[in-house]
């Protein structure tokens, strides 16, 4: 039996593995070519199968355009925060306003030339006084309620600012906080019936002297 690395040892001993470990072995150093063995040749792997050609003139599936059931939200408007919440939008439907006194158009001619008074130095004061003198009233009890109390106010006034005037003369100008007085009284009095009238209510007592 030879051993590794015999150099009287044939090439092809099975015994001679210095061709497995370095560049050269004793065979080699003695003239004998090194036995290489061949690789094995790989299989040639099967060729895929080629796709076929699309066909041109095959009806087109229907694709679902929302597959999950759910449609994808619209982008947001920019002016979107100054739309009326769907509550506001609903509440406001349901709120009717409020129905018109009947002969209105006249009660807010007169509380206008009472509201006027103060700027006009009491002249739209009298023309109301003459609109509302000599006449009878609406029959409707809301008109009504409204006509009383703008009698009762330009009444009170054409009073009030007389007693101002004469009191002019007297001594420390009594006449002027009257007449103040007198023009706040009329603007606040005047101002309440108008906002009454547009809310479509009744002077709860339209014979008082206060609102």
């Amino acid at each position: 039996m030879a051993e590794p690395g015999d150099p009287k040892a044939p090439a092809d001993h099975p015994d001679d593995h210095d061709d497995l470990i370095g560049f050269s072995s004793a065979a080699s150093l003695h003239g004998r070519a090194r036995l290489v063995e061949p690789e094995p040749e790989q299989e040639p792997e099967p060729a895929a199968a080629p796709e076929p050609a699309p066909d041109l003139f095959a009806p087109r599936a229907e694709v679902d355009p929302d597959p999950v059931g759910m449609a994808a939200p619209k982008p947001a408007r920019a002016d979107a925060i100054f739309d009326p919440s769907p509550e506001f939008a609903s509440r406001s439907r349901r709120r009717q306003p409020p129905p018109d006194a009947p002969g209105s158009m006249g009660l807010y001619a007169v509380y206008a030339l009472i509201l006027f008074a103060v700027p006009t130095l009491g002249v739209s004061a009298v023309v109301g006084l003459l609109a509302v003198t000599g006449r009878e009233g609406p029959e409707a009890a809301l008109s009504r309620s409204h006509f009383i109390y703008q009698q009762r106010t330009l009444w009170a006034a054409a009073v009030a600012a007389v007693a101002g005037v004469i009191l002019l003369a007297a001594p420390f100008a009594l006449g002027v906080p009257v007449l103040f007085l007198l023009a706040l009284w009329t603007v606040i009095r005047g101002a309440s019936g108008v906002w009454n009238l547009k809310s479509g209510k009744p002077i709860s007592d339209p014979r008082s002297w206060w609102i």
